[in-house]
């Protein structure tokens, strides 16, 4: 085991800690840090190896645990992952963690909102797409997900199942798209997932 995976196991271990004893201290939901669970951390990891997916975005990076565990994935293929933050506080705890981990070069901050971010991406920009933000956003944010996912790219969206009511017109929305296929697996607080498949095949058939 390598002094850098020690280095970041520790780190990840740590923030898991803080995020606990931080979020129940904390009332309002905007200072809270909603880290995802460690079995969706190693859930992530494996989905962006596994699809070799080196061009990720990541909207909501809080204090960074997710996206950790998103660069980790991304070093092993030599990838490169983007996260988008509009709290500065959390930016500020973001890049403090960043700078510790070892991994900082495989992750770019992005200060801002998201669909300003979304809006200026250029289509098939990403590989994946990582979404645990402002769920009352996503039903405005799907047509620029869907135009600047790469065909055969991938959503992944946090709390499919611990905010069911909140998220269920948004998989509605995504489900009912013909090109995509979408999934819901009982990982951590719930992800959705959805590729565009049909676009894919499109894309194949027509040389594109």
């Amino acid at each position: 085991m390598s002094l850098n995976y020690q280095s970041l196991e520790k780190l990840l271990s740590e923030l898991e800690i803080f995020g606990r004893s931080h979020d129940q201290a904390n009332m309002d939901r905007s200072h809270r840090m909603l880290n995802i669970t460690r079995e969706t951390g190693e859930f992530l990891n494996v989905l962006v190896q596994a699809t070799n997916a080196k061009r990720i975005l990541e909207i909501g990076t809080s204090n960074g645990y997710s996206t950790l565990w998103l660069a980790q994935a991304a070093q092993a293929i030599d990838g490169h992952v983007f996260t988008v933050e509009l709290s500065e506080y959390k930016i500020e705890l973001a890049a403090r963690n960043f700078a510790r981990s070892g991994i900082s070069n495989f992750i770019t901050q992005v200060e801002g909102n998201a669909k300003n971010l979304l809006e200026a991406k250029s289509d098939s920009s990403f590989d994946l797409l990582f979404l645990d933000s402002e769920r009352s956003d996503y039903l405005d944010w799907w047509p620029h997900i869907r135009r600047i996912l790469r065909p055969g790219g991938l959503l992944v969206m946090d709390n499919a199942l611990s905010h069911a009511e909140e998220v269920a017109a948004f998989i509605l929305l995504v489900s009912a798209d013909p090109a995509y296929s979408t999934c819901t697996v009982p990982v951590g607080k719930g992800e959705f997932l959805a590729t565009d498949a049909g676009k894919l095949k499109t894309s194949l058939s027509t040389g594109v």
